[in-house]
């Protein structure tokens, strides 16, 4: 099987995940690939990623791990298992990578939750929303290079209504501008239609709630795998987005969320919270 010339950063997690099974082991690549019957540098291609892995092998080597937890070996099997190009692949040479990673998280997330303090989440940003906020992108865009990420952005929304969406918002975010007034309260209105679909949920933070800000004021998605093990931790940095998966982190930011989301508004009161704003804007 030839070396993939793109690793997306699910297959980097697939192979990551059985380096961590192997450590656990004690064994070393040379020792796994010794007990596999193959040749040391394919277990280190599989886990860099960078070639696949069958389930009947997958399963073996779980077994030379001494992994006896099931459930994450069968989610590691549907992970490996995954064929044929997602619908993102058809914009890999018109936005960036990063783009790609992030549209394939949501794709094949159980549920996922995101706090935003400076944003309209990308999900439920309308599309003058969109063009207002890549207009002021440094460095500049041209009118092409926006109007993709518009149309991929676009795209990306189909998945709200599937599966569970939890978005808490700051109102920071809520009240900066991409544009101008009517764009403004176009998105918010947007936002109290969108909150309105099966199973998406919007809740808000505002200014006046006390004991926020020793709490994160990154942007953090968290997307549910099929396991718990398998869930990623997606946060928002000046030089891309970094993605986050030991049980360590895990356990930091399921954290972080839980408190943001005991102090932030429940549903109703956010929808006239929001509804309140979109009149005074």
């Amino acid at each position: 099987m030839p070396a993939r010339s793109i690793v997306t950063k699910r297959q980097q997690r697939l192979g990551a995940e059985l380096r961590k099974l192997r450590e656990r082991a004690g064994l070393t690549a040379r020792e796994a690939a010794q007990a596999a019957g193959i040749a040391e540098s394919k277990i280190s291609m599989t886990e860099a990623g960078r070639v696949g892995v069958s389930a009947e092998r997958l399963r073996h080597l779980a077994g030379q791990y001494a992994c006896d937890d099931a459930e994450f070996v069968e989610a590691l099997v549907a992970m490996a298992s995954e064929r044929g190009r997602g619908w993102w692949e058809e914009y890999r040479e018109a936005v960036p990578a990063g783009y790609m990673n992030v549209a394939e998280l949501e794709h094949h997330a159980a549920e996922f939750r995101t706090y935003q303090t400076v944003h309209i989440p990308g999900l439920l940003q309308t599309e003058d929303q969109m063009r207002g906020t890549f207009a002021s992108s440094v460095p500049s865009l041209s009118e092409e290079q926006r109007e993709a990420r518009v149309r991929f952005r676009l795209r990306r929304q189909e998945v709200l209504g599937k599966l569970p969406y939890e978005a808490v918002i700051h109102e920071a975010a809520l009240r900066i501008r991409a544009a101008d007034s009517k764009v403004a309260r176009g998105q918010l209105l947007h936002i109290l239609e969108r909150s309105e679909l099966p199973q998406v949920t919007v809740r808000v933070v505002p200014f006046d709630v006390d004991g926020v800000a020793g709490i994160s004021t990154t942007p953090v998605v968290y997307a549910n795998g099929p396991v718990p093990q398998l869930d990623t931790v997606l946060v928002d940095t000046a030089h891309g987005g970094a993605y986050l998966d030991a049980e360590a982190q895990l356990n930091r930011y399921r954290a972080v969320l839980g408190t943001i989301e005991e102090v932030a508004l429940g549903v109703v009161e956010s929808r006239d919270f929001i509804h309140r704003l979109a009149q005074q804007t």
